[in-house]
C-alpha cells in the first residue's frame, strides 16, 4: 500500500468533512476513485485519531458542530490557482457574487506563506481573462447573487423576464431549483407559478429581480435530474459546408452553437451542428460567415437566412 497516497487521501477527506455539512461515502469514493470499503477504512482511521465524526445510514458523515483545526497550508500550485480563480470569477460571475468571492479569497490568501503571496501577486499582473459574452443584464448586476440567496433561503423570487419571443418583459413568480452554465450563457431552472410548471430561464434576459418573503411551495430533486429530462425544446440538425479559410475563424465560437463534428472534403470543411434556436441565434451567428458557407440542410435554415437578408436589404434602401 502507498502510505503517502493514503495519508494524502485521509487528509483530503478530513478537509472535505470540514467544508460540507454532510458528505456521502459514495461521493468520496467517486472523487478519490477508490472503493466504498476503502472510504470506510479511512473514516475509521480518522475516528481512531480522535476526530469526532457522526454517521447516519443512508445519509452520510458529518463532523461534530464546532470542531475545527487551523487551516491546512496550501501548496505552491494551490496558491497560484487563487490568482487564476479570481480572474475567472471576476469575468464569469455577476458583480455581487464576484465581490463576495474576492473577499473570501483575500481571507484565504492571508494564511499563505510570504513566498507564496509574492508568487500570487506576480501572477495576478500577468494574467488577463477576456469574456466574449455579456452574461448578465447591466441593469440587474446582482441577478446571480439573488438566485443563490433564494435557493439557500428557499424564498420565492419575483422577476421581470423578457423571453426571446416577446418584446416586453413579463412578471413571473419563480422558485429557483439551480443555476448552470451552457453554450456561453448562464441559465437557471425554476418552478414558474405563471406556467404552473418547471421552466428554464436565461439570466441575461432578466430585466428586474426581487426577493419575496414567501417560502417555496415545491420540493425539488437535484438540478442534474431536471437537466437530464429537459427535452421541451427539440434540437435540429444542421449541416453546412464551410471554406477552409473561414473554418479557422468559426472554430473560436462554434461550440457555443451546438457543434457536433466536422470532416474535411475537397470543397471545404463539412460541419454538423444541433441547435435549439435555428431561426434566431444560429442564423444570426451564421450570417457573419455568409460569404463562405453553403447550407446543406435543413431547408428551413436556407429560408431563415434568406428572410433575414431580405429584411437587412429593406432597411438599407
Amino acid at each position: 500500500m502507498d502510505i503517502d497516497k493514503r495519508f494524502d487521501r485521509i487528509l483530503a477527506i478530513f478537509v472535505q468533512l470540514q467544508s460540507r455539512p454532510i458528505v456521502r461515502a459514495q461521493d468520496m469514493a467517486d472523487r478519490f476513485q477508490v472503493s466504498l470499503r476503502t472510504i470506510y477504512r479511512d473514516i475509521k482511521s480518522l475516528e481512531n485519531a480522535g476526530v469526532p465524526i457522526f454517521s447516519e445510514a443512508g445519509v452520510g458523515y458529518t463532523l461534530m458542530d464546532g470542531y475545527k483545526i487551523p487551516p491546512t497550508l496550501f501548496t505552491k500550485e494551490e496558491a497560484l490557482s487563487f490568482a487564476v480563480a479570481e480572474k475567472l470569477m471576476d469575468q464569469y460571475l455577476d458583480s455581487d457574487v464576484s465581490k463576495h468571492f474576492s473577499a473570501a479569497l483575500t481571507k484565504m490568501k492571508a494564511v499563505l506563506r510570504q513566498s507564496d503571496k509574492e508568487n500570487v501577486a506576480k501572477l495576478e499582473n500577468k494574467l488577463i481573462v477576456n469574456r466574449r459574452h455579456h452574461f448578465f443584464n447591466a441593469n440587474v448586476p446582482s441577478a446571480l447573487a439573488k438566485l443563490f440567496d433564494s435557493i439557500a433561503k428557499q424564498l420565492q423570487l419575483k422577476i421581470a423576464y423578457k423571453s426571446v419571443e416577446s418584446d416586453t418583459a413579463k412578471q413571473r413568480l419563480v422558485e429557483p431549483i439551480g443555476v448552470f452554465h451552457e453554450s456561453g450563457f448562464w441559465y437557471f431552472m425554476a418552478y414558474c407559478h405563471l406556467r404552473k410548471d418547471i421552466r428554464q430561464f436565461r439570466i441575461d434576459r432578466i430585466e428586474a429581480i426581487e426577493m419575496t418573503s414567501d417560502i417555496f411551495t415545491q420540493t425539488f430533486k437535484p438540478l442534474a435530474d431536471y437537466l437530464k429530462k429537459e427535452v421541451k425544446v427539440p434540437k435540429q440538425k444542421v449541416k453546412i459546408l464551410v471554406s477552409k479559410r473561414l473554418a479557422y475563424y468559426m472554430s473560436w465560437d462554434k461550440k457555443y452553437y451546438g457543434f457536433i463534428s466536422e470532416q474535411e472534403t475537397e470543397d471545404g470543411i463539412e460541419m454538423i451542428f444541433e441547435t435549439k434556436s435555428l431561426e434566431q441565434e444560429f442564423t444570426r451567428w451564421l450570417l457573419m460567415y455568409a460569404d463562405g458557407i453553403k447550407v446543406l440542410e435543413p431547408q428551413a435554415l436556407k429560408l431563415s437566412i434568406k428572410n433575414m437578408i431580405d429584411n437587412i436589404k429593406a432597411q438599407l434602401t
